[in-house]
């Protein structure tokens, strides 16, 4: 079920879905109400219906697929949801309020997966599990008085023969919505992913505009479209691991790093890369470097379009950061994450920077993303963004230091 506490006037929207560019096929919409937490999964041929309500809305999914037992709790209930691959997968528990109260990223094998779900205080949540291909939302009541903090813990996991079984027919999915809700709809098809930021203020049609971006490792990026500009909505993750202690050189290898010298850290936050690196050993503003074929480093004055599209720097790291706080390698800020709502749909995870020397630092608390612009010789511009602050700002460091890339379509 998804829920969402809703207290004016009721809608009643009607929202098809369509794909354009590299392919017209969508083959299934995640939709995130990033106002009230509440989230639904459509097949592509599905319509999503927005209402509005008084009280809590719900939509059913497939409970085959996650289940809360008992539900609602007192003291504890056990999790149980369909992992369709091996992978990682992010647990979140939401209160009514939408703030997250629990998050733990873990590594499930495909089949059954059970959590014990404990110590929550007495409320309405949602619980959330979100992979890169599938996505579940249920609502979990809980009737205990206890105080302490929540907690998510891993009993068992069984394996079984997946398919993913579509519905042969369409269907009209209920979604709770209030006018000047923000929404996040992002649309896959295969290998892409392409994510579109709206405020609906009547019943539409979403276009998912698919470009392939796929790096030299075949890794697949989402994308976002933000003003006249396609930017990747994930940092960029390709090359080889080398330890920070080591400086990236010129050999014709890719090469990254990770945080604390971790693949792990990679695979949530993205690599970190010294400028010359990320540029392939050119300093010319605008090149390929290591991004995918057509795409590219943005320059300095690519970087200031966004970041004024979005209301200026001072505001714009809000309208980019992902959502949610406290929860260290989980690709989440740290408390309080001041002004984040990703209503861009940008995403811009807090990966921190390598200084060389095998030190790494700021995970969780700063993230740091490379221009192909220079400041100096020895300098390059980049943007950051900071847990406790709503700003994009630009400055500039020294080449050596790792930092997080994203490119920019041609």
């Amino acid at each position: 079920m998804v829920l969402a506490m809703l207290n004016s006037k009721a809608q009643d929207y009607l929202i098809g879905f369509a794909g354009t560019g590299d392919t017209n096929s969508v083959t299934n919409i995640k939709v995130d109400n990033l106002t009230s937490g509440a989230t639904v999964t459509l097949n592509g041929g599905d319509m999503l219906h927005l209402f509005g309500s008084v009280g809590i809305g719900t939509t059913d999914i497939d409970n085959g697929k996650v289940q809360i037992y008992p539900n609602p709790m007192t003291e504890k209930s056990t999790l149980t949801f369909t992992a369709f691959e091996k992978g990682n997968v992010v647990i979140s528990i939401v209160d009514i309020e939408g703030k997250t109260v629990y998050q733990t990223c873990i590594l499930v094998s495909t089949g059954i997966n059970s959590f014990r779900v404990s110590d929550l205080s007495k409320g309405i949540y949602f619980v959330k599990v979100t992979s890169k291909n599938y996505y579940y939302s249920t609502k979990l009541i809980s009737q205990s008085n206890l105080q302490s903090k929540a907690r998510i813990e891993y009993i068992s996991s069984a394996k079984i023969a997946i398919g993913i079984h579509l519905k042969s027919a369409a269907a009209t999915i209920d979604m709770p919505y209030n006018d000047g809700d923000q929404l996040l709809f992002e649309g896959i098809s295969g290998q892409y992913s392409t994510i579109v930021a709206d405020v609906p203020l009547s019943s539409k049609t979403i276009t998912f505009n698919f470009v392939t971006c796929m790096d030299a490792d075949n890794n697949n990026y989402s994308i976002v479209q933000i003003g006249t500009q396609t930017w990747m909505a994930e940092n960029l993750n390709v090359g080889v691991r080398i330890n920070g202690s080591q400086s990236q050189i010129n050999n014709g290898i890719i090469e990254k790093y990770c945080f604390l010298d971790l693949e792990a850290y990679c695979d949530i936050y993205g690599g970190l890369y010294q400028w010359n690196e990320m540029m392939q050993y050119v300093i010319t503003p605008g090149v390929q470097g290591i991004c995918p074929p057509g795409w590219h480093i943005p320059t300095d004055e690519e970087w200031t379009i966004v970041t004024d599209y979005l209301g200026g720097g001072q505001v714009a790291g809000g309208k980019m950061k992902s959502t949610g706080t406290n929860m260290y390698g989980t690709g989440l800020w740290g408390s309080p994450n001041t002004g984040a709502t990703n209503e861009s749909g940008f995403t811009a995870f807090p990966a921190g920077t390598c200084y060389g020397y095998g030190t790494f630092g700021y995970l969780g608390i700063y993230g740091y993303w490379w221009s192909s612009t220079e400041s100096s010789a020895n300098g390059a511009w980049y943007r950051f963004m900071y847990m406790s602050s709503s700003s994009a700002l630009r400055s500039s460091h020294g080449k050596p230091l790792g930092n997080s890339v994203r490119c920019l379509c041609d």
